[in-house]
């Protein structure tokens, strides 16, 4: 080789990369590989308004049927169902009946996404006699239902992980039990991986943030139930990530198990919109009064009514539906 001649340095595959690199993928999208997979649909952006009345609202119901939502209305859907395992506000379904419950949320979910509107489940595997790969499934059905998959994250729940190794055997080849110490995060877009901003809102996410963010292992601990008051609550930090990552300022974000209100929490935090379902009233009632209450000392006007500068606090649809007077 010529000493004025460069040596020309092997270049790594563009997937998994670091940095931002000029490539060309066309040819691995176009491979073998990707044959009879779902892709990419060409469809006009649409996005509705979503009725000002049903906004910051949790809804004492199923969302199997989400009728308050018009198609192509939400930008952002981010939840974690209920898990089915008798804690006290699940139903004791086969894993068959489950699994169409949850289809049949997922189903309305697309409907009411906008065309690439994001949708994010938080889900645990379950058992070990054997083992429940609900994630697995999940994805299954999603890709079903039309959902085009982004990636999943791994959130890795190490600092608040339990040592017990119950079920397995101690120091022992005969059994040992895998301890979970993480639960995914499975992200989805509907149509198109790409969505506009045909109002020009403003992304409030910041460099750290993002560069944070936007890897595909999260460490931070679970939170308490007894803290919060629900059997399975997720962290407000996972919703916010989400919700700074997945959508723009003033957008409007669905949980469809809202639970005990982290996911709203998180919204109100970031300047978003939520709406909630949640078939349990004891938990609907938990949710409003810590967003109340979460609202008051962020200092947030998005639960509340003024008249003549004086706060009025503001009722939830489920407290308009039980309000005597």
């Amino acid at each position: 080789m010529k000493n004025n001649q460069r040596k020309r340095g092997t270049q790594t595959s563009s997937f998994g990369s670091p940095g931002r690199v000029n490539h060309d993928s066309t040819a691995f999208y176009t491979s073998k590989l990707y044959e009879g997979l779902l892709h990419e649909r060409k469809v006009e952006y649409t996005e509705k308004s979503t009725p000002s009345q049903f906004l910051d609202e949790i809804f004492c119901k199923s969302s199997e049927k989400m009728d308050e939502l018009p198609d192509n209305s939400i930008h952002l859907m981010v939840t974690s169902p209920p898990y089915n395992v008798g804690k006290e506000y699940d139903e004791d379904f086969t894993l068959a009946t489950y699994l169409n419950f949850l289809k049949s949320v997922w189903k309305e979910v697309h409907r009411v996404l906008v065309p690439g509107g994001r949708a994010c489940i938080n889900i645990a595997n379950l058992g070990r006699k054997p083992y429940i790969p609900l994630h697995a499934f999940i994805v299954n059905d999603m890709v079903d239902l039309g959902f085009l998959m982004r990636g999943e994250i791994i959130w890795n729940k190490a600092s608040s992980a339990s040592p017990s190794t119950a079920w397995g055997s101690w120091l022992s080849a005969s059994n040992p039990t895998l301890r979970d110490i993480h639960e995914y995060i499975l992200v989805f877009s509907k149509d198109m991986f790409s969505r506009k901003n045909i109002n020009k809102r403003k992304n409030t996410i910041s460099k750290e943030e993002f560069l944070e963010f936007t890897k595909s292992v999260w460490t931070f601990p679970a939170e308490r139930a007894r803290k919060v008051g629900h059997p399975a609550p997720f962290p407000v930090e996972l919703p916010y990530r989400l919700i700074q990552l997945y959508t723009y300022q003033n957008e409007v974000v669905l949980d469809p198990f809202m639970g005990s209100g982290q996911a709203a929490i998180a919204s109100i935090k970031t300047n978003r919109h939520y709406i909630g379902y949640d078939i349990d009233e004891t938990y609907v009632k938990l949710a409003d009064n810590r967003i109340r209450e979460f609202s008051m000392e962020f200092n947030s006007p998005t639960l509340f009514e003024y008249d003549n500068a004086h706060p009025i606090p503001h009722l939830s649809a489920f407290e308009r539906a039980h309000d005597p007077s």
